[in-house]
């Protein structure tokens, strides 16, 4: 009956023609629908356990093991969770190695800490690295400018109405995904920004900022002079370390991002350079004080 209230003479469908089209539209929304919040379980599950076979999570979630490959599948293509051997693990892949990332809790809690510090209408510069891209997350919804030589930045903020988006140029870093180089360097001479936001391998306030990768130090301070202000992203860990290349000194931040498992001497160290020092707190941990 359908296919023929809807044939080529017949272009005006009939009443039970549209009714069922329209169950099936709800239909498929429910599907969808379904499936959301069956991949908002999944992930709530691996943030609980850390990790779960496909068995286990098909059992728990009341679904075939073949609709939780094809979950897996999605959100490992989407980032938020890494695939192991028969099952999966959360977290985020560590670019460049075959393993999961132990401080994406903190680093997520950090960039929604740091887009608070974002006002609409700004031009930001977001470098490179995990916890810069955590940010970017937090920002496609917003009205900005962003200036980036992080690829998967860019991503993220690709075709977001409210994003008007500039991508340096430059050679791209295997593994890390950023453009480096001369390049970049030369396009960042014709920009300027209100703010740079920028992830970090390791500070002090004795050492400053410092980086594994020394090709990376001319173009994060080409960023840093294209930027009025400086915040820098960097979980706990990051604070009191060393690292081979350094960027710039301490002196030339405003405010650090990091979270509340931070050392309190490396924080009043950094507070006694008049650097502000906010302490993001992660869902997990604010469930576990409440």
């Amino acid at each position: 009956m359908l296919a023929r209230d809807l044939r080529d003479d017949n272009p005006e469908p009939t009443l039970n023609a549209r009714i069922i089209l329209t169950i099936c539209a709800v239909h498929a929304q429910h599907a969808r629908m379904l499936s959301s919040d069956r991949r908002s379980q999944l992930l709530a599950l691996l943030d609980e356990e850390g990790r779960a076979s496909v068995d286990t999570l098909a059992r728990d979630l009341g679904v075939t093991p073949s609709t939780i490959r094809r979950d897996l599948a999605r959100l490992a293509a989407d980032g938020v969770l890494v695939r192991t051997y028969g099952g999966a693990a959360a977290g985020r892949m560590v670019p460049g190695r075959d393993t999961f990332d132990p401080r994406l809790a903190a680093k997520r809690a950090i960039g929604a800490a740091a887009a608070t510090l974002v006002e609409d209408g700004q031009t930001i510069a977001i470098s490179s690295g995990s916890t810069a891209l955590e940010l970017a997350r937090h920002l496609v919804d917003r009205r900005l400018t962003v200036i980036t030589n992080a690829l998967d930045v860019a991503d993220v903020m690709l075709d977001r109405p409210g994003i008007e988006l500039v991508v340096l140029g430059g050679v791209v870093r295997s593994g890390m995904h950023s453009m480096l180089g001369h390049l970049a360097e030369l396009a960042l001479m014709e920009l300027r920004a209100d703010a740079l936001v920028m992830g970090i391998g390791a500070l002090s306030a004795e050492h400053g900022l410092m980086n594994d990768s020394i090709p990376e130090i001319l173009t994060d301070r080409a960023l840093r002079r294209a930027a009025r202000t400086c915040i820098v992203l960097a979980d706990s860990s990051k604070l009191g370390a060393v690292a081979p290349a350094y960027v710039f000194g301490i002196d030339q931040v405003d405010t650090i991002v990091t979270d509340a498992d931070a050392d309190p001497r490396e924080v009043a160290g950094l507070e006694a350079h008049g650097i502000r020092v906010i302490l993001a707190t992660s869902a997990e941990r604010s469930a576990v004080t409440a």
